[in-house]
């Protein structure tokens, strides 16, 4: 009989790329991978793989065997997943991802409260901008800010909010505050970009009866939220910031909303993972929680 375990490090060799890859992935030694595959290829009496030192290559035989290992793969997740939703116990380790800025404000407290109320659910958490393969990269539970258009995802929005144009007090006592978009060229504006020689701003009137793009070149851009905050609260000049990226700013009046007839357009954040009927566990209660406290971490969202 096939050895089980052998097709599915095969299959994981596939899709990681390479052999020092899945071992990294399956968390076992490479020499070890590449035993079980080079044993796989005996016990069948066919190479799977042809090998050279910067790729792989599957030959044809091991293309039809990697749909079959591949089915297998899915059927002992499957047969794994039903055991773990039959067990009160909730257990095993959750891999998220989110994107950077809220860490602070959202993941460590969703994780924290989660895990004193299931203390055996190890958590690893990964911060990022880019889109996960959740599949490849092992990853349960993403949040992300945003449409998506994946269809074999299962998406569930916790929030839905607009981003808002804030600046200092000590700033707004130096200089004048803008009134309506065009105002904003007079102004040292921060921008969440990258590597961008310029940028641009679009808002809509809050009766519905116009919309304005602004493109400006920032005094500061920086493809992180929290840092501009920083700069924002030090008063560098005018910027827009999520409102769920350390509410406590506006809150304690350490920043103020400016234009307010001006808005951004509205995002949604949601919660993503795969679309699989058999979700472990421990998946399936930690994305059930944090759907469930998110909105209780930021009431009063501006939309």
């Amino acid at each position: 009989m096939t050895d089980l375990n052998s097709l599915k490090i095969f299959a994981k060799v596939v899709d990681a790329g390479s052999f020092s890859e899945a071992a990294r992935r399956l968390k076992i030694p490479l020499s070890t991978v590449s035993r079980r595959v080079a044993e796989l290829e005996n016990q069948l009496g066919v190479q799977l793989l042809e090998r050279s030192t910067r790729n792989l290559r599957l030959t044809d035989v091991g293309s039809e065997v990697l749909e079959h290992a591949r089915q297998t793969v899915e059927t002992s997740d499957a047969i794994d997943s039903v055991i773990s939703n039959h067990q009160t116990h909730v257990s095993g380790t959750l891999r998220v991802s989110a994107p950077p800025s809220i860490s602070d404000s959202l993941i460590a407290p969703v994780v924290g409260k989660f895990q004193a109320a299931y203390p055996d659910v190890r958590v690893q958490v990964f911060i990022t901008e880019r889109i996960v393969d959740h599949i490849a990269e092992g990853v349960d539970v993403a949040f992300r800010v945003g449409p998506l258009r994946d269809s074999t995802l299962v998406i569930r929005r916790v929030l839905s909010y607009r981003h808002q144009l804030v600046a200092s007090p000590a700033y707004l006592q130096r200089c004048k505050s803008p009134q309506k978009p065009q105002d904003l060229l007079n102004h040292r504006l921060l921008a969440f970009s990258f590597w961008k020689p310029d940028y641009s701003w679009t808002f809509f009137k809050t009766d519905g009866a116009k919309q304005e793009t602004v493109s400006f070149e920032p005094y500061i851009a920086m493809n992180d939220y929290a840092g501009l905050a920083t700069a924002l609260v030090a008063g560098t000049g005018i910027g827009e910031l999520p409102p769920i990226v350390d509410p406590r700013l506006l809150r304690d009046g350490l920043l103020v909303e400016i234009m307010p007839a001006w808005h951004f357009t509205p995002f949604d954040l949601t919660l993503v993972r795969v679309g699989n009927r058999y979700t472990p566990r421990h998946v399936r209660v930690f994305n059930e929680f944090a759907a469930q406290m998110t909105p209780t971490l930021f009431p009063n969202l501006p939309k």
